[in-house]
């Protein structure tokens, strides 16, 4: 009986209420949670979804930015609507027009607030003056007896181009003696700055004087020049003043050395760091005692670079090359170490107060802390982005086939190490980089091909594949959306900067780009039409390498640093392009890294150089020791658990498993040492929408501080 039961009985003959096309899973519970399903045997990682990803980026740009008006029609300018204007009040209409009904007279102002609102207008005006004071006693030798140079190293923004062009007019017209102290000065810049020299000189001294600028020409016609310049004589000569890139002066350096010249100025000066270099002897060989040295980062990778730099313009003051090392580099470097003992703390402390005391005579130094009120507040973030699968993957597999880290004995860099270097950093940004590797099963790479998805092509670019790029994604989309910012991104790779551009066409942005292959009118140009209230491109790229140095986009207000790079100096100087006079909204910088790799590993060494620059230049005594010179070798290994690696070696007591319980220090800000930050495991504590908007993309910390309070109406 039990077996015809059995047979009668079938599990449909339950009644069950149960929803329209519910069919399969009325079968799966029936399954055992204990069984999975067979799935093919893959090495592939597992990659997110490039239709989900598409479809949600398309979701938020499906809601462009809108002026909460109803038939609003005026232009999304730099005014904030509903946000009260900083700065001197003044009418509405001219209360001296002919006519003009004026229904209330504020009351005249006091010295002492016309002097305040003065400030606010020129606030450059006492480092300016004490600037060009500090250059003319350093070149008439008034300071160092028998020294005629000195260093210019204001931080950016603080006007040093136009102290020096005031020097130079100074020097050309006037002296004690009642006649001209030179009678001709050179100014050698990077090629990019050629142009805007003339420019300046021309906007300052008015016409006074006619400049040379020579940018570019046949060899014949330039030595046609430069001959011509050399052989200028005289009270008055016609054009006393020649600018020049450094390149051409290297190539044309026989025809400049057969003269004098009363004063050379060398812009980014920081260039001449080796005393090796042609460029270097060629301007050293110059007649001209007077020498001035313009850099707003003097060191940048070790003591000897400074020493190289301070050599130039004034020799001996520091000796030779050998006896700077011994005396001054090695026991600084040693006392800075984070192992260091306290004799050595001690030791290294006395040698850095020595050189400084020698230094200082020839340097001035001013930091832009003094501008930062008079800027709008700049929010600083170091982003650290989650690898996806497949980049860990091909991270792993690289690093246990080329075995990079034995390389690395005894910290010498060998050629293989630093290909090893830039292979890693490209796979960081995103693993279409190294993709012709892993075709051509270069060492490292052999077997990784079958790591990608199947049917990956490069030509299309998925940004799903790398944490980096799905952020960046992120960051535009939600600018794009909910503002009318425009972002300027930063990378060192051309080929990245070709992937921005796959991007930006993809989702259809407007966007500029400038790289070394721009000629420099086309810059100007470019930049010019950016900056423009009225132009719709919405992002700028720029190659740190051809933008470093003294380009101003003042029209973004955003700026993304895609990777790092070796040399803090790059860094700084490509984050200084939004931040600076004429800014008129808040500033975020983005600086994104790749949790737990390499990426960290360079910002770790930056770290290290900034705390080396500040201790010589800034005279900074509390700058912590957090970075052994031993750790800074590690660089070739993967940290799969953290959610920080460089939050894990600063051993921050302000933060209990990896949450922030105390504020950062009263008084510290975005130039304070990292450990001085605020530190971010989750998006609660972040200050920027935007950021907090895209934490769940691929984010793991942040570490944010904001460059000033802000300040309201007049200080």
């Amino acid at each position: 009986d039990g077996s015809e039961d059995d047979e009668d009985w079938h599990p449909e003959a339950t009644p069950k209420k149960r929803k329209p096309g519910s069919e399969s899973q009325s079968w799966e519970c029936y399954v055992s949670p204990f069984r999975k399903p067979l799935a093919q045997l893959t090495n592939r990682p597992h990659c997110l979804d490039s239709s989900k990803h598409e479809a949600f980026i398309r979701s938020i740009l499906s809601k462009p930015f809108k002026v909460p008006i109803p038939n609003y029609q005026g232009s999304l300018g730099l005014r904030a609507l509903g946000i009260k204007r900083t700065g001197v009040r003044s009418a509405l209409h001219d209360p001296f027009e002919e006519g003009a009904l004026v229904l209330y007279e504020p009351p005249p102002l006091s010295a002492h607030d016309q002097l305040k609102i003065d400030n606010l207008l020129f606030p450059k005006a006492p480092l300016f003056m004490q600037g060009v004071k500090f250059l003319w006693e350093c070149v008439t030798s008034r300071r160092i007896p028998g020294s005629h140079g000195c260093i210019m190293a204001d931080e950016m923004g603080l006007g040093k181009t136009l102290q020096c062009i005031t020097l130079m007019w100074t020097l050309l017209r006037q002296s004690p003696d009642g006649k001209p102290e030179i009678d001709k000065a050179m100014v050698v810049s990077p090629s990019s700055l050629v142009k805007n020299w003339y420019n300046e000189v021309g906007k300052w001294l008015g016409g006074r004087i006619q400049p040379l600028a020579i940018d570019g020409g046949s060899k014949d016609e330039i030595d046609r020049k430069l001959a011509g310049f050399m052989n200028q004589r005289g009270l008055r000569v016609p054009s006393p003043i020649l600018i020049i890139s450094y390149e051409t002066f290297r190539l044309h350096a026989e025809v400049l050395q057969k003269g004098s010249v009363g004063l050379v100025i060398c812009d980014e000066g920081h260039r001449l760091k080796n005393s090796e270099n042609q460029t270097y002897q060629a301007l050293d060989g110059l007649n001209t005692p007077r020498r001035v040295l313009i850099s707003g980062t003097p060191i940048q990778n070790d003591l000897l670079e400074y020493f190289s730099l301070v050599h130039f313009v004034n020799s001996g003051i520091l000796g030779t090359a050998q006896e700077f090392k011994k005396h001054f580099e090695i026991p600084i470097l040693k006392g800075r170490d984070a192992d260091a003992c306290e004799v050595e703390r001690h030791k290294g402390e006395e040698r850095l107060k020595e050189l400084i005391s020698i230094v200082n005579r020839c340097l001035i130094r001013r930091t832009s802390d003094i501008l930062s009120k008079y800027l709008p507040v700049k929010i600083e973030q170091v982003v650290c982005c989650r690898l996806t699968p497949l980049q860990t993957e091909l991270y792993k597999h690289f690093l246990k086939q080329a075995k990079p880290a034995e390389e690395l004995k005894e910290g010498k860099i060998s050629v293989s190490s630093l290909s090893s270097i830039t292979s890693l950093k490209k796979l960081c940004n995103h693993p279409a980089l190294i993709y012709e590797k892993c075709v051509e099963e270069e060492e490292g790479f052999a077997g990784a091909l079958e790591l990608f998805p199947a049917g990956y092509s490069p030509k299309s670019l998925e940004p799903q594949l790398s944490g980096k790029m799905l952020v960046l994604d992120y960051i535009l989309a939600v600018t794009r959306s909910t503002s009318n910012d425009k972002v300027v991104l930063v990378s060192n790779y051309t080929q990245t900067l070709d992937l921005f551009e796959k991007l930006c066409r993809t989702r259809r942005y407007l966007y500029v780009r400038l790289d070394g292959t721009m000629s420099i009118k086309k810059r100007a140009k470019i930049v010019e039409r950016f900056n423009s209230l009225s132009s719709p491109e919405f992002v700028f790229m720029l190659s740190s390498k051809a933008g470093g140095c003294g380009l101003n986009l003042i029209g973004a207000n955003r700026l993304i640093m895609f990777d790092p790079d070796w040399n803090p100096a790059n860094d700084e100087q490509a984050m200084a392009r939004v931040w600076r006079d004429g800014q008129k909204k808040t500033c975020y910088i983005y600086r994104l890294l790749s949790t737990g790799t390499i990426e960290e590993k360079i910002f770790q060494r930056q770290t290290h150089k900034k705390a080396l620059s500040s201790c010589v230049v800034d005279e900074e005594q509390d700058v912590e020791r957090h970075f052994s010179l031993g750790e800074l070798k590690e660089l070739f290994t993967l940290n799969e658990t953290t959610a920080s690696d460089t939050h894990d070696k600063i051993k921050c007591r302000r933060c209990v498993n990896g949450h922030q319980v105390k504020p950062p220090p009263e008084g510290s800000d975005c130039t304070s040492d990292l450990s001085q930050w605020n530190h971010c495991a989750d998006k609660r504590g972040l200050q920027d929408s935007v950021l907090k908007a895209t934490w769940d993309a691929a984010v793991t910390f942040t570490f944010h501080h904001h460059s000033h309070e802000e300040q309201r109406g007049i200080p």
